[in-house]
């Protein structure tokens, strides 16, 4: 590839870097207009062409201080859950009791904060940022893009939520709404469930993604959450202790949201087990047994290196999934269906504002309301954004920032609509006709099965439900502790599989806590404990934000477009000057502080540090942009784990 304005000269020695005291930056100043030598490599930061981390001399390895203080830490948890569930269910209900009054609010912060930035984005003068190098091409066509995306929205959440939670808001709407069993509650329940689902959820995924993709593919480090942090943090800062303190709270955040996860599918399968059995009740320790079980098929897909079949096992149960929607809209209520879609969205539209101002403000009722909701959504959902982010962000390489918030945005939040609509829409016009009576105490569990027994094919369909829920606890085990495993091998995107066998197990130890810990009531259990760890990462998103915006104003791309706007306003207005309406512009040198980047310094490190090339050791090395050659010789064949 050849860049264009790069120096011809490959063979100059490494420049030293230049000293940065007040003197010498007000020297770069006056000189910068000529003095090329000053920016690393011989290379302005508008024609960097991105550095994708494939390029970068990275050393992966375990970084034993995240992986050993992080272990602890959940190892210490797990056996005070196992051998005190009642100490740790009385202390997470207390601190959720105060963090719901005290700190409620920041979870509705992040969430809205996620929707607003990636919009902005979209539509600034940095949607068309690449994701990526300058001339590379998305690595997946958008259908395919878009199918892959599609699989990490799906999960057991479609399931175990999909047809309770739209039943549950109509017989019981949100506090200072509407009255319950009307149309207008029908409504409410459809706008209220897509809030939880939709929008909100998808755009915070995509803020993570986007700065993740960023970070790794156009400024070269490694698939950290850290990594996004540089601008904030600095070189010298960027693997230090508050790094690894971010890496750490990654970790235990998605530690916490996945486990949330495998404990819905444990109790939706234990819901099948005992329709298909005949059994009664399972107690908890037959769903600890569930997740044993489960366990043991993750482990093995772990360590078979079978990553081709897990894909293929992932495609089926997208498949298996699109299916039994389309198998409860056609044999379902559908005409009732199809009028409902249109009318749920929107009102989630027209009501978005409003639901996304609900706080404690809004009173007690409200706030309960919240807790064992809304803000129960936004916790799972900040919990999960490392891992869905890292996801969303390998596959959307070489997309612009601007295709990858719209897509991202708007396809998962449709299609999870969508989904929602049909099993909730057809719980609620099965209860309304009264050929199935719920008096508002039936479990979440039992409204998908009961929903399945009122359509043909209700021998079968329960044994499907649960192999689907099964293949989704083990590959969301799976996915989820890879991520886990390079997070903890400073960015490795193949981890070692004993570490990815490790944060498998404490997901599952997790899982068990929260069960026992809730006794009789278990997804209470879930939803204080996956709060209580969403609200520190909180923070951790909130200084992402601040850290992506200031990278974005670096950004080659952004560099030529700000330099691009001022220089054809400063030629018509001189063109008109001097000439009136017959002029035409040219590039040549102009006078001193009076050129395109005049309000812009060039050689600052902020601008150009990055881009400096170092060997293993971060050293200093001289690299040639044009032809891509190290000083040294080395090639990323050359690269050793």
């Amino acid at each position: 590839m050849t860049t264009p304005g790069c120096s011809e000269d490959t063979t100059m020695p490494e420049t030293p870097r230049q000293p940065t005291d007040s003197f010498t930056r007000r020297l770069r100043r006056s000189r910068k207009t000529t003095a090329v030598g000053l920016y690393p490599h011989d290379l302005h930061p508008g024609l960097v062409p991105g550095i994708s981390v494939e390029e970068q001399r990275q050393r992966f390895g375990l970084d034993k201080m995240v992986f050993f203080t992080t272990a602890t830490i959940i190892i210490a948890f797990i056996i005070w859950g196992v051998t005190n569930p009642v100490s740790v269910s009385t202390v997470s209900s207390t601190a959720y009791s105060w963090a719901m009054g005290n700190a409620a609010w920041l979870l509705n912060l992040v969430m809205g904060l996620g929707l607003f930035v990636m919009l902005f984005l979209a539509f600034s003068r940095f949607g068309h940022i690449p994701l990526g190098k300058d001339d590379e091409k998305p690595e997946f066509s958008r259908y395919s893009w878009v199918a892959m995306m599609f699989g990490a929205g799906l999960g057991v959440g479609i399931f175990f939520f999909g047809p309770s939670e739209p039943l549950a808001h109509y017989l019981s709407p949100p506090p200072n709404t509407v009255e319950a069993g009307t149309p207008e509650a029908l409504h409410q329940a459809m706008a209220q469930s897509h809030f939880h689902w939709g929008l909100s959820i998808w755009a915070l995924y995509a803020l993570v993604g986007g700065a993740l993709a960023y970070s790794t593919y156009r400024r070269g480090r490694p698939s950290l959450i850290s990594s996004v942090f540089r601008p904030l943090l600095g070189t010298r800062h960027a693997e230090g202790p508050v790094a690894r303190v971010i890496d750490i709270l990654a970790i235990i955040a998605t530690l916490f949201g996945t486990a949330a996860t495998l404990g819905l599918s444990a109790l939706q399968i234990g819901r099948g087990v005992e329709i298909v059995s005949g059994v009664g009740p399972l107690a908890n320790n037959a769903i600890i047994m569930i997740i044993g079980l489960l366990g043991v098929g993750f482990i093995i897909s772990a360590v078979s290196g079978v990553a081709r079949g897990i894909r293929y096992l992932s495609n089926i149960n997208i498949t298996l999934t699109l299916g039994l929607i389309a198998f409860v809209f056609i044999s379902g209520p559908s005409l009732f269906l199809l009028n409902l879609i249109p009318s749920g969205v929107m009102t989630y539209l027209d009501e978005l504002l409003p639901m996304m101002g609900k706080s404690l403000s809004w009173g007690e009722d409200t706030l309960e309301f919240q807790g064992w909701w809304t803000a129960f959504y936004w916790a799972w959902w900040i919990a999960w954004t490392p891992f869905v982010g890292m996801f969303i962000a390998r596959i959307s390489r070489g997309r612009t920032l601007r295709e990858f918030a719209l897509v991202t945005i708007a396809v998962p939040s449709f299609i999870l609509i969508l989904a929602f609509t049909i099993f909730g829409g057809a719980a609620i016009h099965f209860h309304r006709e009264g050929v199935q009576d719920f008096d508002g105490t039936a479990d979440n569990e039992q409204v998908l099965f009961a929903l399945f027994d009122q359509l043909p094919l209700n021998t079968l369909t329960p044994f499907l439900l649960i192999g689907v829920l099964a293949i989704f606890f083990i590959t969301s085990a799976d996915s989820a502790s890879v991520v886990m495993g390079t997070m903890s091998s400073k960015g490795d995107p193949a981890p070692s599989k004993v570490v990815v066998v490790f944060w498998g197990l404490c997901m599952m130890g997790i899982a068990v806590v929260m069960l026992l810990a809730g006794g009789e009531t278990t997804l209470t259990a879930l939803q204080n404990l996956t709060i209580l760890i969403a609200l520190p990462f909180s923070i951790v998103l909130i200084l992402m934000t601040v850290a992506f915006l200031r990278d974005l104003t670096t950004d080659p791309a952004a560099i030529r477009r700000t330099y691009a706007t001022a220089a054809v306003r400063s030629a018509v207005v001189r063109g008109l000057e001097e000439h009136g309406d017959d002029f035409e512009l040219a590039v040549s040198a102009s006078p001193a502080g009076q050129g395109a980047g005049a309000g812009f310094d060039s050689t600052a490190d902020r601008v150009t540090e990055w881009y400096q090339r170092t060997d293993e050791e971060g050293n200093n090395i001289e690299y040639n942009y044009a032809t891509g050659e190290w000083a040294d010789g080395w090639t990323p064949d050359q690269e050793k784990r």
